[in-house]
């Protein structure tokens, strides 16, 4: 069972420190990722909190609700795809993790572990499910993915909007680097352990997938990454054929909050890929205040980009987010230590966020105390 006080991880180091038994991971937030490349092959915000003294109460309640559900945290698991590349156990260690320290956990389309590998690994834990979506002539394999989704318990539906091609990456090019194109599973194990998909090879080549891992590989790439946009309008089939939330991720302009409002879903995302889909893009964060603004009070509005401990999570929730994602640490977690790696840097950083809050006089994580009036912006 998760600890229900998570700032009390401390309090069992501490003690095995006694025993001169010091921790596996780093507790620095920044060492995560140095240790992460030592271990992997080649292949902060501008705001500071203001607290109050002399504030009588206990430790701070950090639930939250979205979509009608109480979640215990106001942090999920970000989909990242390809975790095989990371730790030989990818998503089911990330998956498992998530259930442990009850974190919502987003499986990714560019999953390397099937849609009901997943869920039986994260177990009765809360789950989304993010969709990198087919183009319109593709769209019974965009079913397919939905009802599979749906049977195998994930509540939520994140459609990303900034990645219908990949973008301009120097490092992966420098490394002469797709893994979506490689003759494995990585990254398209979802469209390998699609039904429809496999017909459709079938069909074409003759052959099973497992008889042609590469070029099978790279027809699902280009299924899930096909070039072109889906335009608003497109939306409706989603909703036709999803019965749950649907959130859209990519979201940096008040006009597409509107036309989000518009569209009739229920939540977004404000994010940029952490930079790594478009070179030069508007900081996520930088965004957040004016989309909360302006629509804040009919979606739910979720923040991901940039977060790495439990200050950067209080700030993005003081400027509006109901929830926040996190990326990258945990990905370093899992590069180092597999499930264990994991579930220390959510361990750390829920408690770190705790502690923030407790610290600073904040009593809970609802908009009632935590809001802007706690920042100062210092640029």
């Amino acid at each position: 069972m998760v600890n229900p006080t998570p700032y009390t991880y401390e309090n069992g180091v501490y003690v095995q420190g006694l025993q001169n038994i010091k921790p596996p991971i780093s507790f620095h937030p920044l060492d995560w990722e140095a240790r992460a490349k030592e271990i992997l092959p080649a292949d902060s915000f501008g705001y500071t909190i203001v607290p109050s003294r002399l504030v009588k109460a206990g430790f701070p309640n950090v639930k939250t609700t979205l979509f009608g559900q109480e979640y215990d945290y106001p942090i999920a698991i970000a989909p990242v795809g390809v975790q095989r590349i990371f730790h030989r156990e990818g998503e089911v260690a990330t998956a498992t993790a998530a259930h442990k320290e009850n974190v919502t956990y987003i499986l990714s389309t560019a999953s390397s572990t099937s849609i009901e590998d997943v869920a039986i690994a994260n177990g009765n834990g809360s789950r989304w499910f993010q969709l990198y979506w087919p183009l319109n002539e593709k769209n019974d394999i965009t079913v397919s993915l939905l009802e599979r989704a749906k049977a195998a318990g994930y509540k939520v539906l994140v459609v990303t909007l900034d990645t219908y091609i990949l973008g301009w990456r120097p490092s992966d090019l420098n490394n002469g680097y797709n893994t979506f194109l490689r003759p494995d599973n990585i990254g398209v194990e979802l469209g390998f352990s699609d039904p429809v998909f496999r017909r459709q090879f079938l069909e074409k080549h003759r052959k099973e997938v497992e008889d042609d891992l590469g070029t099978a590989a790279a027809e699902w790439a280009h299924t899930i990454f096909p070039g072109l946009s889906h335009s608003w309008d497109d939306t409706k089939f989603l909703q036709q054929h999803w019965d749950g939330p649907i959130v859209l991720k990519g979201i940096q302009t008040v006009s597409d909050a509107q036309r989000a409002v518009d569209a009739g879903v229920q939540g977004i995302v404000v994010f940029n890929h952490g930079g790594r889909q478009q070179d030069g893009g508007i900081g996520a964060l930088e965004m957040l205040p004016e989309i909360v603004d302006a629509v804040g009070s009919d979606l739910e509005i979720i923040f991901d980009s940039g977060i790495r401990g439990g200050a950067d999570v209080a700030k993005a929730l003081a400027l509006g987010a109901k929830m926040v994602l996190i990326g990258r640490p945990y990905v370093y977690g899992l590069a180092v230590g597999g499930e264990a790696g994991v579930s220390h840097v959510l361990r750390c950083i829920l408690g770190d966020f705790n502690l923030t809050l407790h610290l600073s006089g904040i009593s809970s994580a609802s908009p009632q105390h935590l809001n802007r009036t706690v920042l100062r912006r210092m640029y």
